[in-house]
């Protein structure tokens, strides 16, 4: 696991978040039971979990499951979630939040792996709702393979059951670098709104 600028990613994901009109807030989403509002509560926590795992800050943001209570966000989403994700790359471009032992979600792991879960989570969550609400997606490419590396080594994992989000879909071999990533985290990268799943 190599350190990743996630400065470049978390742009991104800031600028699908400000695309987000209030009227798709209640949309479906990639991620079962999640509404696109709840998929950006998620971004947030896992921002701030993730920027305090990064500082090795621990207390209640790094010790709460992710699966603890639905996400969701409050009024002032539109200010907080680009904040989180700015203050989250900046944590991360310190060396030493890539060494030593840290803790996410209650799950303590080597800095390097928490640095490549958090690529993941915004890599793929950015799809999530580049999809939800239709608009196009292109990932950073370093936070692309670095997302891609880490579902892959879990994919091959025997003790994860083929994937940590769930089953593995299969995508062509020759498929974009994004559709296997999506494929790896137990996604269809066909999913469009109102398709299930």
């Amino acid at each position: 696991m190599t350190m990743v600028d996630l400065g470049p990613q978390t742009r991104i994901l800031a600028g699908l978040a400000e695309s987000v009109s209030d009227d798709r807030l209640a949309d479906a989403t990639p991620c079962p039971d999640l509404a696109v509002r709840n998929l950006l509560g998620h971004l947030l926590h896992l921002s701030v979990a993730f920027r305090d795992a990064a500082r090795k800050d621990f207390g209640a943001t790094t010790d709460t499951s992710p699966n603890a209570t639905l996400p969701d966000i409050g009024p002032g989403w539109r200010a907080e979630l680009p904040k989180a994700l700015d203050e989250l790359a900046d944590a991360w471009r310190d060396p030493a939040a890539w060494t030593g032992d840290t803790r996410a979600g209650g799950v303590d792991l080597p800095g390097a792996v928490a640095g490549a879960v958090v690529a993941d989570e915004l890599v793929i969550h950015g799809w999530d709702l580049a999809r939800a609400v239709g608009v196009p997606y292109a990932p950073d490419p370093d936070a692309l393979a670095s997302a891609h590396v880490f579902l892959q080594a879990a994919a091959d994992d025997p003790s994860r059951g083929g994937g940590i989000f769930g089953p593995v879909v299969p995508v062509p071999a020759d498929a974009p670098l994004l559709d296997r990533a999506v494929g790896l985290s137990g996604r269809d990268p066909d999913w469009r709104p109102g398709a299930r799943g």
